[in-house]
């Protein structure tokens, strides 16, 4: 891998000049998100929704008809009531997760299978799942089990929700289409040189300037989970559950609010003027969660709204399969009960 690209999201200057280049560059646009991509009828759940592009994409697919629960650590009620407000839709609903707790993700998922948002007699369900939640500390931290609070919410409480939902039976399976699973990933996912699987899930004392490197590599075992995912579920050419995951570009949202106070103001000028607003950033998720385009894809990946392959190291099957038999080993030396 060149030197200049490994280093293009190591650090917090570096990574935003890349995302600004970005944003001037002309890319092959995978389709349209048209006004007649509707979602009415439709059960989509988005968590990390209580701001920023997790807000915009409620917002929008509530626009399109959806049925909407955001799952949240805060915000609630009145986030949801702002969704009902813009988007016209009453069908909107908040339920409270720490994704940096698994007894909170465990209770999250009880609260899906509760008579208020799921009726296994009438074949509801979860049509759409949008993976959005994420942070970028200013320092490691310790979640209540002991990991690492970037691993966790970044990657591994991905992993622990979406194998609970699927063991719950919380995907609709509705006839006549296919449920979608949709991970908010990162072009970054590309700059590690490699996986460091001797230390995987340990925990790891850093300071701000590790967090933009470390967001890559969390990033990294995120895609690789969702194409290890979509290999698991799509099996023999008969797709079960389509898998997508994107990069939405830079993001004018409050992500990088634990960024220093010193350098507060000045991103915040370099993201009101250079960075997309969560509204804009949201189309390739609404394209992916609403399209006809790719109904029926085993996976898919979006860079903005272009269609890229994966990085190698997330494409290849080994690195999958052990991700997940690491992931579930750590899941389980936990013993959480």
């Amino acid at each position: 891998m060149p030197a200049d690209k490994q280093k293009k999201y190591n650090n917090p200057v570096s990574a935003t000049l890349t995302g600004i280049a970005d944003l001037f560059r002309k890319f092959e646009p995978a389709g349209e998100l048209k006004a007649s991509d509707r979602l009415d009828g439709k059960t989509v759940l988005v968590d990390g929704a209580s701001s920023g592009l997790g807000f915009a994409v409620a917002a929008g697919l509530a626009r399109r008809g959806a049925k909407v629960i955001m799952a949240c650590r805060s915000g609630i009620p009145a986030k949801g009531e702002e969704v009902k407000r813009l988007s016209g839709n009453p069908d909107v609903h908040m339920l409270l997760v720490d994704f940096a707790d698994i007894s909170s993700i465990r209770e999250l998922v009880v609260n899906i299978r509760s008579d208020s948002f799921f009726n296994g007699e009438n074949g509801s369900g979860i049509d759409i799942l949008v993976c959005n939640a994420g942070i970028v500390p200013k320092q490691s931290r310790k979640t209540p089990q002991g990991l690492e609070e970037m691993f966790m919410v970044n990657y591994f409480s991905k992993f622990i929700f979406v194998n609970l939902l699927l063991e719950n039976n919380c995907f609709t399976g509705r006839a006549g289409a296919i449920t979608r699973i949709i991970f908010v990933a990162s072009e970054s996912h590309r700059n590690p040189e490699k996986f460091e699987w001797d230390d995987f899930g340990k925990y790891r004392e850093y300071r701000i300037g590790k967090s933009i490197e470390l967001y890559g590599y969390y990033k990294l075992l995120l895609t690789t989970f969702a194409v290890e995912l979509s290999r698991r579920l799509n099996i023999a050419g008969k797709s079960r559950i389509s898998v997508f995951a994107l990069c939405p570009g830079p993001v004018n949202s409050n992500i990088a609010r634990e960024a220093p106070k010193l350098f507060q103001p000045l991103l915040s000028v370099v993201f009101g003027i250079f960075f997309k607003s969560p509204a804009k950033a949201a189309v390739p998720v609404e394209y992916l969660a609403a399209s006809a385009d790719v109904e029926g894809k085993p996976f898919d990946y979006l860079f903005l709204m272009s269609r890229k392959a994966v990085d190698e190291k997330a494409a290849e099957p080994a690195n999958g399969a052990l991700l997940w038999k690491l992931s579930e080993e750590l899941l389980k030396s936990l013993q959480i009960v």
